[in-house]
This record gives structure tokens, sequence and C-alpha cells, in this order.
């Protein structure tokens, strides 16, 4: 269990639900639109299978995604964004926006808008 900032502040409280490591990038991913764990996986290289399926049920737990079965044999669940999560995406598109800006190269910017459906672009607004 992650250690709470334990402070009356909205920022703080915020970082105690999604400051976690790769909390935001999963977040990212269903907002992409990946819905299966497998999905999840390939597109989040490098983060554990146990750490992705306690992020997910954290989510879960606090209303930002919800899971849904879509086969009991094997068991297979899909999951997506509640309305609570899909409230972030003016925060994801903030911190891609101010990412473009500061932290990535031009050849690196170039990139990240060549493989970013326009969809993604504009509801981040990258587009312009």
């Amino acid at each position: 269990m992650a250690r709470s900032y334990d402070q009356v502040c909205p920022i703080a409280r915020t970082l105690d639900l999604i400051g976690e490591r790769w909390t935001v990038l999963i977040l990212r991913q269903l907002s992409f639109g990946d819905t299966k764990y497998s999905e999840l996986l390939r597109h989040l290289p490098g983060i554990p299978a146990t750490v992705l399926s306690d992020r997910l049920k954290k989510l879960e737990e606090h209303g930002l995604v919800e899971r849904e079965v879509y086969s009991e044999h094997p068991l297979r669940a899909g999951y997506s964004l509640t309305a609570k999560g899909d409230s972030l995406e003016p925060v994801l598109g903030a911190l891609a926006a101010w990412g473009m800006e500061h932290c990535l190269t031009e050849e690196e910017t170039r990139l990240v808008r060549s493989v970013l459906p326009e969809r993604v672009l504009t509801s981040l607004g990258l587009d312009g």
C-alpha cells in the first residue's frame, strides 16, 4: 500500500489516488481506448503484471475505472474509464502538452505526433 501524504490539500489527495508509479500511464492508455488487460500490458512496456493488476483494482475501488467481465471461461475482463476517470482528461492533456514543450526534443515531439491518432492529439490539445 502506498503511503499517503495525509494532508488536507487537493493536490496531495489527488496524488494519493493517482500518484503511484504507472497509474497515470494506465489512465493514459485507457483514455486512448485500450480496454483489455493484454493491450495495457503491451502498451506499457516494463510494467509488471502484478503492478498493473494492483493499480487497476485501486482505480476501480476509487471509481475511476470500471471492469466488465466479457468471458467467464477463461475469465476475461475489459476496463474503461468511468465519468470520474474520464474527467481527468484535461489533466492528462496538460501533462502531455507540458511534456511536449519542456521534456522532448524536436525529433521526439515529431515522433509522438506521428504515432498518436488525430482524435487523441485533438483531445489533448496538441493538434495545433
